[in-house]
């Protein structure tokens, strides 16, 4: 042995290896430590009780009083339980300890205390006392006591669990007997920590006081709780219960209150005693007080199956006749006649009228048979079921299922017996053995107590401790692994069965444990132990048992065993250690197969005393043998899911626990548990079963020792109902009454017994004076016919009637007796009542009602019927007639019926007389069709046989097919017969004629109503005759018939399909009624698996026109097909043949899979495109486009076989014919397409419908002009046709309507718009279709919204226009000499006319004789400095101004230093604002001011200018794009004078400079991009040369750059200085002004169009140097340049209708 563990062992959490061994090492050394260290005692205390210490107990010889277990309080609360042990113990046990080392401590030490006490018993007796002795040892145990007390409130508070323990009845409730209105008290006193709960109940129903005011008190005080009842009724005799519950258990107890009466006393309100005994004179019984309850089950629950671990409820429905509101029955449940209680697995609920039983969770402890009994005051009613449990499945796959009914046997004070049954199910392999689990009430820990599985299905489980309680559970194990764990058992407290017979069956106690002393008496040496037996042996262990000794003194005994191998004398003591408190011990560690002989000897603190008898010689091994197998096993037939099994019982067998019962479908050897729980006996019903199916089935034993084999199997038995005596009859009436007889009718038995009823018996009897006679039989043979006439009665007597049924299995039970009936002769002249309702045939709208005709049929005969109908549920006046006109036939169809109600029918006879006596009424029919049902199926077969099929699926073995013509039973005739084979039955014509026109109907015996009928018109019978003729002389179908068609090259075929021909079917080929063959010509090929028939010709010439045909035959089925091929259809047919061929040919080389087509792509481009196929590298593609050959730059690739090309912004000029050629060495072909007139037209309404689904919704834009309607599509076309649409009319354009387009948007602008331009408007595209169009509504809130902003931009243009403005004219700075003149001249524009302010230093200036201001013809204000001195220096600023707005215009003046009189110099602003200096320019080239071209204004902004704003400089980011201005023609400049040339783009005239001028160069803007601050000035070339006057002293060309680019100017630039010899430099400072231009009004909406993109031509007004006022200069410029005057010419007007734009400045932004 290697010493591993067993795999069950191994890491299983319950398990504790060292579980034994260290509680026992702790106990001994523990007894050792206490035995050593404990060396005298305390002498004289006695034993007694809280409640026993008092001082008359201090006499000298004192009274042993009678000792009580019960410890108590100050407050006499019951606190613990008292267990006595020997005298001298001077320390006081508090209870138990919450560890296992400290309990192994407490009882060592309680042995050695024991030793020690019993050492020094003998000297103590023998020892003389005083009284003072006893007074001291009185004083001693009241200090002791004391201190106990003290001890015990201490550990109460510090530990309460210790103390809790479920209720107990100290005092219970006891039965009364009491008269009416008397109250009477049920009162108890109950312990329990914590306080229990307590609950009243009164026949298992709650009390509630509240609910019952006045009647119920309940009262609870100190544990003493009472139910007082007050004045005292006869309902209030009953059964009463008092409940007590705890966190720790549940108790309660039981009494009875009876409430008698005085003699004579009844009370009115319950029923008449005569009521239930006025009929036939006898009397019902009934009880004492004058009523008899009648209790019926309804409702019943029926045999249910549930699964492990589920909740299933059991209930019925309870109806007490008469009801009683103050009375309920006792509700009671049984489980295999055990009375349950509720529980946490049992639920029981009564709600008045239903009781119901809750199965929490269960457990195979669970199965059995459940009985519920209803107990009244008259007796009781029961009813009962079984209850199956099915395994849950296992944790592991195959391990075993759990075992079951753990329950606890002769538990003692350290042990106890656990016992169970083995489970039904091993999982596929043996059972290995067993493990007991345990665990301590109140913990959560379970611990296992065996090492080793155990196959004995009991086990000793040994080392518990005295007072606590413990559950058990038990798993099984086999090789596959472990169960679940089994049901837990009821706890258990290990104590001596003595204390517990004291403490009575209440739940187990697990409180506190108080240990007290016994009064001190003489030691005595215990006898012998007797009756040692050996209880139980099985290999693992011996359980022996024996009894205490007679002799044993007052103190407590325990036992030594020893055992003695069998033949030897040597005696070796088992429990050294720790002798036994228990007259019972197990022992375990036995050798298997020796024998043993086995002695007990007792021990107490006198001593040890002599050992027992010796048992007998008992061999180690199992004593009980595993039972036999049990004998023959036979199943009979019970229900159709249910069968009876029978077996003989196992031989010998003992201790048998039950038996396991197994079934399997024969032949399948697979076996199933019918059962879960052992069951006794050797009968048992197997449910669950398969209707139909055959089951064989074995039974197994069970005891302790395991389970049996498996008895022999059973004879295989189908499952399906007994055969049994019929159910009695029902619903006697009578159908016709003479003087000396009487017709009787009755209903079938609801069940027949599961077999045809054979007859019916008939007895009577005479009632006289209300008191019924003996029975007579009335017939002696049975009678098939559900009526019957009785004879030989008497004349007007009464007489009852019974009817009894009878089937193969014998007579049925009698009816119920019928009514009395009179004999009388019946003189009524209408027909009595109809009989023997049926119904068939129900589905869920209709139904079939069958009737028989009544007996009696009244004076005349018998012409008709009526049926009435009412749902089961209305009241009588519900009844309704289905037919208003009386039918003829004792048979009707009721249709019409709502699915799912339940109906009653009757049926009533009409004569001339008139209409008789409704029949008695049917039971009540659901409208439902249910599963399964089938109709009944006409067939004709091959032969042209018909027949009516009908195949029923709930077929038994006893049913049987029952045809009926008319609904009257059918037998075979020389027309018609009846065939039947397993669940299928025909009825079959033989020669079908009108005779046989009908509603045949078949039923089905022995089921649920299956039935079915099928009406056989005229017109059906002719359908069904001519199918028949066609399956008589069939003829071969075809699917398809001749056909034609072509074939690769031009081939011909001919064929056609037929749907089903044989191996045998063959095929005849005709052409023009002559056979043709297989040959050169002709190529056959017939498919018989198909039907498909084919015939080939290569080609088709003229020879081949006429008529195919394809005759076929199959057996005796034949068929043809032909096709004529003539005339213009042959022509067409060979004509395409030719083509077919001509085309395989053309496909052998490149050649087209689809010729060319074309596509308009999302984007709008054309492309053509065709697909190719059968290309190789060297395959050549040409486009050619009206013979031409198009180039196409990308190399050709045929990997997809598609060409295309792509044609962009698609116009008139790409109409033309494309061709594509494709060619090789093997040959070429072409495709053409033509795109020219209407394909052209056809392409380009394409593009022009992908052009209009690519628009986007019209949209609505305010403009100053009015209003605009607009539309952007992806791409735009000119080719495109667009219509606007007002009101759903085309829009005829005016000036103030009209529409374009601007790149891709489409617009519509309505000038000033009116009221009338309201409404809806609409673009249309044209497309050569439907067109699409794109609406807007502009009207109402749209229409306000645009016309309001329309309003605001036009006033904002107005305001722009005409707002006041510095047209130009004034430099940025200006250098001049001091005692020169100056004269500056600007353009103001404003309507209405602004008003001028000169300012300087932003101080307004006055006009004197210094300085001259002038404003004239509103346009022109002029600046005039008459001797400028160094004092007008300073900024200078004009500001105008009008309602529309203000601009300001500033410039700087600096005077230098004078130089002397050069002459006239004349300051010109050119296009980049920098001044101009020349010569005066003689008078013959200058023009006047009125021949001067008028001035430019500056072009119209699409920003308009708020008000009072001054002129703005442009900033750099503002990009400028000045016009280059014509060449300037300039006045001569006297010698030594410096000239600035504007930028010309044409050669200019210059006049020559004395005195070595200085060339001065201005730098226009040259780029786009930003020029940095204070840039050098920059010296270009003019695109062409500009001519210069020489000049005398080394003159020097000024050169001038022209604008080369639209560049911003930065701020700030270099100045051009201006030099003079021997002069200070004049700086001009070369800052643009603002854009000013003049367009012409006809470019006004081009240049609106392009957003101002226009170029404008900046200018300023002439500067004179030096020159009087008098004396202007003029200078003429061209067109767009600027004007020059003098100062008395007045500037040229502006136009007035023109606004000036001027860029924001830096400073705004």
């Amino acid at each position: 042995m290697s010493g591993s563990l067993p795999f069950y062992q191994k890491h299983h959490r319950h398990y504790d290896r060292g579980y034994r061994s260290r509680e026992t090492e702790s106990a001994v050394s523990q007894y050792q430590q206490s035995s050593s260290s404990y060396t005298k005692s305390t002498k004289g205390l006695r034993a007694a009780t809280y409640t026993a210490l008092d001082e008359s107990k201090l006499s000298p010889l004192p009274k042993r009083a009678k000792p009580t277990y019960l410890a108590m309080d100050k407050e006499n609360q019951i606190i613990g339980y008292v267990v006595p042990i020997f005298r001298g113990s001077h320390e006081f046990e508090s209870g138990l300890s919450n560890t296992e080392e400290a309990r192994a401590k407490e009882s060592a030490g309680y042995l050695a205390r024991r030793d020690l006490f019993s050492s020094g018993m003998e000297s103590e007796h023998t020892e003389h006392k005083s009284r003072r002795t006893i007074m001291r040892e009185s004083a001693d145990r009241i200090s002791l006591s004391k201190r106990i007390h003290e001890n015990e409130e201490y550990h109460k508070r510090m530990n309460e669990d210790s103390l809790m323990h479920t209720p107990g009845f100290v005092i219970k409730p006891r039965s009364h007997t009491v008269w009416e209105k008397q109250c009477v008290r049920l009162h108890c006193t109950i312990s329990g920590w914590p306080d229990p709960r307590v609950v009243w109940y009164k026949n298992n129903v709650r009390i509630d006081p509240m609910g019952n005011p006045g009647k119920y008190k309940v009262v609870s005080s100190y544990n003493v709780h009472s139910l007082e009842i007050n004045r005292c009724d006869f309902d209030d005799t009953a059964q009463y219960r008092v409940s007590a519950m705890n966190s720790k258990g549940e108790i309660s107890a039981l009494a009875s209150v009876v409430v008698k009466r005085f003699k004579g006393e009844f009370d009115e309100s319950l029923p008449s005693p005569s009521l239930q005994s006025r009929k036939f004179g006898f009397e019902a019984p009934c009880l004492d007080y004058g009523v008899k309850f009648e209790t019926h089950i309804v409702e019943k629950f029926g045999v249910s199956f549930g699964r492990e671990g589920e909740t299933l409820s059991l209930g019925c429905s309870v109806i007490i006749y008469p009801s009683l509101q103050r009375f309920q029955p006792e509700i009671e449940w049984y489980r295999d006649d055990k009375l349950l209680l509720p529980s946490k697995w049992v639920q029981t609920h009564w709600s008045g009228d239903r009781a119901t039983l809750t199965l929490t969770h269960l457990n195979k402890e669970d199965e059995g048979l459940y009985t519920l009994r209803v107990i009244t005051k008259s007796g009781f009613e029961t009813h009962s079921a079984y209850v199956f449990v099915r395994d849950a499945d296992a944790d592991v796959a195959g391990a075993p299922c759990a075992p079951l009914d753990v329950y606890c046997q002769e538990a003692n004070k350290d042990y106890v017996i656990v016992t169970w049954k083995q489970p039904a199910v091993d999982g596929g392999s043996a059972i290995l053995g067993y493990f007991v689990d345990r665990c301590e009430v109140g913990t959560t820990h379970w611990a296992q107590c065996n090492d080793t599985p155990v196959k004995f299905a009991r086990f000793p489980v040994t080392g518990l401790v005295e007072g606590r309680s413990y559950m058990f559970r038990v798993r099984a194990v086999n090789k596959a692994g472990m169960s679940r764990p089994s049901r837990v058992s009821e706890p258990v407290a290990a104590m001596d069965p003595a204390d517990r017979a004291r403490k009575g069956a209440s739940a187990p106690w697990t409180g506190q444990i108080i240990v007290t002393e016994e009064e001190p008496v003489e030691g005595v040496v215990p006898g012998k132990p007797g009756e040692l037996t050996v209880n139980e042996a099985t290999k693992n262990y011996v359980v022996l048992s024996w009894k205490p000794p007679g002799e044993k003194g007052h103190e407590g005994v325990m036992y030594y065993v020893e055992k003695c191998v069998s033949g030897t004398d040597s005696w070796q003591r088992v429990n050294t250690d720790i002798p036994v408190k228990s007259p019972r011990f197990a022992l375990f560690d036995l050798a298997e197969g020796k024998s043993y002989r086995f002695r007990v000897r007792c021990c107490n603190s006198a001593g040890v005393g002599e050992p027992s008898e010796p048992t007998d010689a008992i061999t180690v091994g199992d004593k009980l043998d595993i039972p036999s197998a049990p004998g023959r096993v036979v199943p009979t037939r019970n229900t159709d899911t249910s069968v009876v099994v029978s077996w003989e019982a196992s031989r010998d067998a003992k201790e048998l626990v039950g038996y396991y019962i197994e079934s399997s479908i024969a032949g399948s050897n697979t076996w199933e548990p019918c059962n879960n729980k052992p069951v006794k006996g050797s009968r048992f019903i197997c449910h669950g079963l398969t209707t139909g199916e055959r089951y064989v089935f074995h039974v197994r034993a069970v005891n302790a020792a395991g389970i049996s084999e498996c008895s022999q199997e059973s004879e295989a038995i189908e499952v399906k109902a007994a055969i049994a005596s019929p159910a009695p009859p029902y619903g006697i009436t009578v159908l016709e009454s003479v003087r000396d007889s009487m017709v009787l009718a009755w209903k079938q038995p609801t069940f027949i017994g599961g077999a045809d009823i054979t007859g019916y018996f008939v007895d009577y009897r005479e009632v006289i004076g209300g008191v019924p006679g003996k029975w007579h039989e009335a017939n002696i043979k049975s009678v098939s016919e559900r009526a019957y006439r009785v004879s030989e009665l008497k004349e007007n007597m009464l007489y009852q009637f019974q009817v009894r049924a009878a089937n193969m299995a014998g007579v049925g039970i009698p009816s119920l007796s019928s009514e009395v009936f009179k004999c009388e002769e019946w003189t009524i002249a209408v027909p009595g009542p109809p009989h023997d309702l049926q119904v068939q045939e129900v589905r869920k709208d209709s139904l079939v009602l069958l009737w028989k005709p009544p007996v009696y049929q009244g004076r005349d005969a018998v012409n008709g019927y009526y049926i009435d109908i009412k749902e089961a549920e209305a009241d009588f006046e519900m009844w309704r007639g289905v037919n208003e006109k009386a039918t003829d036939k004792p048979y009707m169809k009721i249709k019409n019926l709502k699915e799912g109600e339940s109906y009653v029918f009757r049926v009533r006879a009409q004569n001339k007389a008139g209409v008789g006596k409704a029949s008695e009424h049917t039971e009540p029919v659901e409208a439902v069709t249910k599963p399964g049902t089938a109709e009944i199926v006409v067939n004709v077969d091959d032969d042209g046989v018909i027949s009516l099929n009908f195949e029923c699926s709930k077929l038994t073995t006893d049913s049987k097919f029952v045809w009926s013509k008319n609904y009257k039973e059918m037998e075979e005739t020389r027309c018609m017969s009846i065939e039947t084979k397993g669940n299928k039955s025909k009825a079959i014509f033989n020669t079908p004629s009108e005779d046989d026109l009908g509603i045949y109907s078949c039923v089905v015996t022995h089921t649920d109503g299956v039935s079915a009928s099928y009406t056989l018109t005229e017109e059906g019978l002719k359908d069904l005759l001519k199918i028949s003729h066609e399956h008589k002389f069939p003829i071969i179908p075809l699917k398809t018939d001749l056909a034609v068609e072509l074939l690769e090259k031009g081939r011909v075929r001919f064929w056609l399909q037929a749907e089903k021909i044989s191996t045998n079917g063959k095929v005849d080929y005709v052409f023009n009624d002559n056979m043709v063959s297989q040959g050169e010509k002709y190529k056959m090929n017939f498919d018989k698996n198909t039907g498909i028939i084919e015939m080939f010709i290569e080609s088709l010439g003229k020879e081949d026109e006429g008529t195919f045909t394809f005759q076929l035959q199959d057996g005796k089925a034949t068929n043809q097909s032909s096709l004529v091929l003539i005339g213009d259809v042959f022509k067409q047919l060979q004509k395409e043949s030719e083509f077919q061929r001509k085309e395989w040919h053309r496909k052998q080389g490149p050649h087209f899979v689809e010729y060319l087509s074309y596509e308009v792509t999302p984007e709008c481009c054309v492309r053509l495109k065709c697909k190719v196929g059968n290309m190789k590298k060297d395959s050549v593609a040409l486009w050619y486009k009206d013979g031409r050959e198009i180039k196409v730059s990308e190399k050709l690739d045929f990997s997809e076989g598609v060409l295309t090309l792509e044609i962009t912004q698609i116009s008139k000029k790409d109409a033309g014919i494309y061709e594509v050629v494709l060619k090789d060495d093997r040959g070429k072909d072409s495709s053409t397409l033509n795109l020219t007139d209407q394909g052209f037209k056809d392409l380009m309404n394409l593009v022009f419908g992908v052009i209009a689904n690519s628009s986007t919704p019209l949209k609505i834009q305010s403009t100053e002009e009015g209003i605009r309607l607009y539309s952007f599509v992806s791409f735009y076309n000119d080719e495109l046709h667009v219509t606007w649409h007002h009101k759903e009319s085309a829009i005829a354009f005016t000036e103030r309507i009209k529409s374009g387009v601007v790149g891709e948007q489409l617009w519509l602008q309505i000038s000033e718009p009116t009221e009338k331009d309201k409404g809806k408007y609409a673009i249309e595209f044209f497309d050569g279709k439907g067109g699409l169009r794109r609406t807007v509504e502009l009207a109402g809130q749209a229409f306000d919204d645009a016309y309001a902003e329309f309003q605001r931009l036009k006033a904002a243009a107005i305001a722009e226009r005409n707002r006041a403005r510095v047209a130009g004219g004034l430099p940025d700075v200006v250098t001049i000499q001091e005692g020169k003149s100056l004269n500056l001249t600007c353009n103001i524009w404003g309507d209405p006319m602004p008003e001028v302010t000169w300012l300087k230093n932003e101080r307004e200036m006055v006009s004197d004789d210094h300085y001259i201001l002038k404003f004239e013809s509103g346009k022109f204000a002029s600046f005039t400095i008459t001797s400028v001195n160094t004092a007008d220096s300073g900024k200078y600023s004009i500001l105008v101004k009008n309602k529309y707005g203000t601009e300001s215009g500033d410039f700087t003046l600096k005077v230098t230093e004078s130089m002397g009189d050069f002459g006239v110099i004349s300051y010109l602003a050119d296009v980049d604002g920098n001044v101009t200096v020349g010569p005066s320019t003689p008078a013959s080239t200058c023009r006047s001011a009125k021949q001067a071209p008028p001035t430019p204004t500056p072009p119209k902004s699409a920003t308009p200018i708020p008000k009072n704003q001054t002129p703005i400089t442009p900033t750099p980011s503002t990009p400028v794009t000045p016009n280059p201005p014509t060449p300037i023609s300039m006045t001569p400049i006297p010698q030594n004078s410096t000239q600035v040339t504007p930028n010309p783009t044409t050669p200019t005239s210059m006049t020559p400079i004395t005195q070595n001028p200085t060339p001065v160069t201005s730098n226009p803007p040259t780029s786009t991009t930003p020029i940095p601050q204070n840039p050098t000035p920059v010296t270009t070339n003019p695109p062409t040369p500009t001519s210069m006057t020489p000049n005398a002293q080394n003159p020097t060309p000024v050169t001038s750059n022209p604008p080369t680019s639209t560049n911003p100017i930065p701020q700030n630039p270099t100045p051009v200085t201006l030099t003079h010899e021997s002069q200070t430099p004049a700086t001009i400072p070369t800052t643009p002004t603002p854009q000013l231009s003049t367009p012409n009004p006809d470019e006004k909406s081009k240049n609106e169009a392009k957003d101002d993109k226009g170029k404008a031509t900046m200018w300023k007004d002439s500067v004179s140097l030096n020159q009087p006022a008098e004396e202007a200069v003029e200078a003429a410029t061209t067109e767009a340049t600027p004007t020059v005057t003098s100062l008395s010419d007045p500037a040229p007007e502006p136009n007035p209708e023109e606004s000036t734009s001027v860029p924001e400045t830096a400073n705004e932004e």
